[in-house]
C-alpha cells in the first residue's frame, strides 16, 4: 500500500500541516524539523500527489519547456540549463519538442496544462501566436527565451540578433568577402540575423542580393540542400552565413561535396557555439549565445511571476560575441 501524508506526519512526529508546509516549501519550519520530514519521505519511498495539489489550487511546482527540436545542441543546451535552474529552485521539469509544428504546438499546450504546471517556457520557433494571447490573457506565467515576439506582454530574454547577424557579416567583410550568402531558419531570431546582415552591407556600400538568401522552411531542409542551392549559382558566394550550427554543418558537407577546400575557396559561419562548432572540421567560425546565462535568467523571471513577485514585463537582451576559429579566412585578391 502506498504511503500517505498521514504515514509521514505520523513517522516524523509532526502534524499534517508540517508536512504539508515542507513540501510545498512554505511557511516557518526549523532545519531540524525539516530534514526530519524529508528523511521520513525519503525512508517510506513518500511521492506527493502532484494532481491532487493541483486541484486544491497549490503549486505542483513543475514548469513546462517547448522546444522546437530536442536534436539541435543548442536547444539541448536550453533544457539543460532551465532544469538545472529549476532543481535549485525546487521546481521540476516537462519538456515537449513541437517541431515548429503549430499543432503540436496546441496539443502540448493544453497537456501542459491538464498537468497543472505552474508556468511554461517558450524557446524560440514558437509559431501559434493565437495561443500565446489567449494564455497571456488569462494571466497565465509565461516566459520566452530565444525569441521576443512585438505586441505581446510577456517576459522574455534573447541575445541581441540584429547585432549577431552584423557581426557575423562584417567579419566576413574584413577578410574582402563580398559575395556573401545567408542560410536560416523561417523564424523570428533568423529574420533578425538577416537585418543584421544587410544593415551590414549597406555600411560596406555592398548591394543586397535577395538570391543569396535561403530559408529553410521546414524540418526536412537541410543545410548540406539549401546550400547545394547558393553553391550551384553560376556566380557562387565565397562566404556562407548560417544561422545555426546543423545548418553551418550541412553547408561544410556540401562545400567538401563539391571538391571546394575549406576556407581557402569557402568561408563558413555558424551561430549559438554548441559542442558542434568544435567537432568538425574545420572548427567553426560562430556567433556565440550566451545560453546557460539565457537559460537561468528565464527560468528566474518566471518563478518570479509564478510568486507574484513583479507584475511588469520583463524583456533582457544579452550580447553576443564572436568566436573566431578556423573555417573562415580572407579572400584572395
Amino acid at each position: 500500500m502506498k504511503p500517505t501524508i498521514y504515514d509521514v506526519a505520523r513517522e516524523a512526529s509532526v502534524s499534517i500541516a508540517t508536512v504539508s508546509k515542507v513540501i510545498n516549501n512554505t511557511g516557518r519550519i526549523s532545519d531540524k524539523t525539516r530534514k526530519k520530514v524529508l528523511e521520513v519521505m525519503e525512508q517510506l519511498h513518500y511521492q506527493p500527489s502532484v494532481v491532487a495539489s493541483a486541484l486544491t489550487g497549490k503549486r505542483t511546482y513543475t514548469i513546462g519547456l517547448l522546444i522546437p527540436d530536442l536534436a539541435n545542441p543548442f536547444f539541448a543546451e536550453i533544457a539543460r540549463y532551465v532544469e538545472d535552474r529549476g532543481n535549485e529552485m525546487g521546481f521540476s521539469l516537462v519538456m515537449c519538442s513541437t517541431d515548429n509544428n503549430s499543432k503540436k504546438e496546441e496539443k502540448y499546450i493544453s497537456l501542459l496544462r491538464q498537468k497543472s504546471v505552474d508556468g511554461i517556457i517558450l524557446a524560440s520557433g514558437f509559431t501559434n501566436d493565437k495561443i500565446l494571447k489567449e494564455l497571456n490573457k488569462e494571466k497565465f506565467p509565461l516566459a520566452l527565451i530565444s525569441q521576443d515576439i512585438s505586441g505581446l506582454s510577456v517576459d522574455s530574454v534573447t541575445v541581441d540578433d540584429f547585432l549577431a547577424g552584423y557581426q557575423a557579416t562584417e567579419h566576413l567583410l574584413t577578410l574582402n568577402h563580398k559575395k556573401i550568402a545567408v542560410i536560416a531558419e523561417n523564424s523570428r531570431s533568423s529574420k533578425e540575423r538577416i537585418r543584421g546582415y544587410r544593415e551590414a552591407l549597406q555600411d560596406a556600400k555592398l548591394d543586397y542580393d535577395d538570391n543569396l538568401i535561403v530559408i529553410s522552411d521546414s524540418m526536412s531542409d537541410t543545410g548540406k540542400q539549401l546550400a547545394d542551392q547558393l553553391l550551384e549559382l553560376s556566380d557562387r558566394p565565397t562566404a556562407i552565413i548560417c544561422c545555426n550550427n546543423l545548418l553551418a554543418i550541412g553547408a561544410i558537407h556540401s562545400a567538401r561535396e563539391k571538391g571546394l577546400i575549406l576556407p581557402d575557396e569557402l568561408s563558413i559561419t555558424g551561430f549559438d557555439d554548441t559542442i558542434l562548432a568544435t567537432a568538425v572540421e574545420p572548427p567553426l567560425t560562430t556567433v556565440k549565445q550566451p545560453i546557460r546565462e539565457m537559460s537561468y535568467q528565464v527560468m528566474d523571471l518566471l518563478i518570479q511571476k509564478i510568486e507574484g513577485k513583479t507584475s511588469t514585463k520583463q524583456k533582457r537582451v544579452l550580447v553576443p560575441k564572436l568566436i573566431i576559429r578556423k573555417s573562415t579566412k580572407a579572400l584572395k585578391q
